[in-house]
């Protein structure tokens, strides 16, 4: 395993990297640089200035996790990872606190002049009419986008004395209520805020968000603010409205392009601009470097990432009781598509018990990977899962229920061979994964190895009958679990093996008397 750094990041993070595998640090590489040594690395780590295009995401082909020591990843193709199973990681939290911080100090510079009247001192002036600020108590903040840089900012503002009005789709009554941030739309936000900022990613829909119609809907007294992503506010009418005296002042800390220094906007002396300064501090640096180097270090190793940008999430507070259930889904997975034999056109999965009440995206992720990854050659990872799934026509249908029977959690697949439903249910027993149901037949075993299947009629020697053979054979039975309808009837008995059985092996198992025919399962 080889990680390649092409930006500066902390050196924390770095030495976090190299306790457990090579780091190579290339700095400044453009993309033809890094299209040419991008293969031979399995994971890629960058800031803002490395451009992750599909052509180097192409040419990764051992490519598993690029991580983004900050928080947005408009500079990495996410939609290109996806189509090649590479996760993409952030570090969501490291940051906020030092992007909340810079937006008060713009908010603050703004409303008492600060930049301008240190230029003014510094020209051996004393201009203190000229300078006449604003007090930030009691006046209203419009906060666009409510995530966690938003809502640092929320909270900040209210200690200030401020009320927030905050705009986010997505914030419930509740969560406003907690926050103490009286929710509207963005057009009551800008009617009737006396500072404006902006908290929202750069999407096709937030491009321009603040435009020439949205400009001309603020007082002519308010200031806005972006510390976000450049093009949310479109510069071109914002540059019209501080000329025109539509708007008092603005400040920004991110530029549509960086540097920005073929912008008309930087001849407005209205303008405050900081290079891009929302995540530099000390603190962020390091936080950032090492909350991205532990995820890297996690997905390399196997495990689930903590913040993944385009793959299922686990919220922290579920993770103890859904990571148990990450390897039996996807061994479920791997069982269905090996007692079938060929491609499934439609997978029901039931969630029982506790499960129901969790986020359960990653199980089905890994029980998409269990069913497709032996009958194609295209890599599939919990991020491309769903995607793969799609392309090759497997529907995937979900339900819930409270009912998990004599378990207090199941995991149930229901599909359709040859004409005949079939089920497989595991759950997990001893921090193991069991599967407990095949079919109609109840039994338990734990979902590793080298699994034979023996369908057969219930009779008194049959198993002694197996174990004679299997004994000449010199293959040892681990362990053995036999499920039956009734006395003598039809029955299924499950043999957990230290190596495979051969067929000419199971040849001479289905030779029995009263054996139906023999399945070979490798998990």
């Amino acid at each position: 395993m080889r990680v390649l750094v092409t930006d500066s990041v902390a050196n924390d993070g770095l030495l976090l990297l190299r306790e457990r595998v090579p780091v190579d640090e290339r700095i400044g590489l453009d993309e033809e640089g890094l299209v040419a040594i991008i293969g031979e690395y399995d994971a890629l780590v960058v800031r803002s200035s490395t451009k992750v295009t599909r052509r180097v995401i192409e040419a990764g082909c051992r490519l598993q996790v690029i991580g983004r020591a900050g928080v947005g990843v408009d500079n990495i193709d996410v939609e290109a990872a996806t189509e090649r199973g590479i996760l993409v990681v952030n570090a969501p939290d490291g940051n906020s606190v030092a992007a909340a911080e810079h937006t008060i100090a713009m908010m603050m510079a703004l409303a008492r002049h600060i930049p301008q009247a240190d230029a003014s001192v510094r020209a051996h002036k004393w201009e203190r009419k000229q300078f006449v600020g604003i007090e930030v108590t009691g006046k209203a903040l419009g906060v666009v986008g409510m995530g966690r840089i938003g809502r640092e900012v929320a909270r900040r503002a209210r200690g200030l004395g401020m009320r927030v009005l905050a705009c986010d789709p997505y914030v419930s009554t509740e969560q406003a209520e907690r926050l103490g941030v009286e929710m509207c739309d963005l057009d009551d936000l800008l009617a009737g805020a006396d500072f404006i900022t902006v908290h929202t990613p750069l999407t096709p829909a937030t491009r321009g968000l603040i435009g020439e119609r949205e400009l001309g809907m603020v007082k002519p007294t308010a200031r806005l603010i972006n510390c976000a992503r450049g093009g949310v506010v479109d510069e071109a009418a914002l540059q019209e409205a501080l000329v025109t005296g539509r708007l008092a002042g603005a400040a920004l800390d991110v530029f549509v392009s960086e540097p920005p220094f073929d912008s008309a906007l930087l001849q407005s002396p209205q303008l405050i601009v900081t290079p891009h300064l929302g995540a530099s501090t000390r603190e962020a640096q390091v936080a950032v470097a090492v909350d991205v180097a532990r995820q890297i270090l996690d997905v390399l190793a196997g495990r689930p990432a903590m913040h993944p940008v385009n793959a299922p999430f686990i919220p922290p507070e579920t993770q103890s009781q859904l990571l148990p259930f990450c390897e039996l889904s996807e061994k479920l997975g791997q069982m269905a598509s090996q007692l079938v034999g060929r491609r499934l056109h439609q997978v029901r999965i039931t969630y029982a018990g506790q499960l129901a009440d969790m986020d359960t995206g990653l199980l089905r992720a890994l029980i998409i990977k269990g069913l497709l990854q032996g009958v194609t050659e295209t890599r599939i990872t919990l991020v491309n899962a769903s995607l793969i799934a799609r392309e090759r026509g497997l529907r995937v249908v979900e339900e819930k229920t409270a009912d998990a029977g004599n378990f207090a959690n199941l995991i149930t697949l229901s599909f359709t061979d040859n004409g005949q439903e079939r089920v497989l249910s595991g759950t997990i027993f001893r921090d193991q994964p069991y599967v407990v149901c095949i079919d109609r037949y109840w039994l338990d075993f734990v979902a590793r190895g080298h699994q034979l299947l023996i369908y057969h009629r219930d009779r008194p020697g049959l198993v002694g009958e197996v174990g004679l053979l299997t004994g000449r054979a010199d293959i040892n039975i681990a362990a053995m679990s036999v499920g039956r309808l009734q006395p003598r009837g039809e029955a299924l008995m499950v043999i957990t093996l230290d190596e495979g059985a051969s067929p000419e092996m199971r040849a001479k198992i289905e030779a029995l008397s009263d054996v139906y025919a023999t399945q070979l399962l490798e998990l």
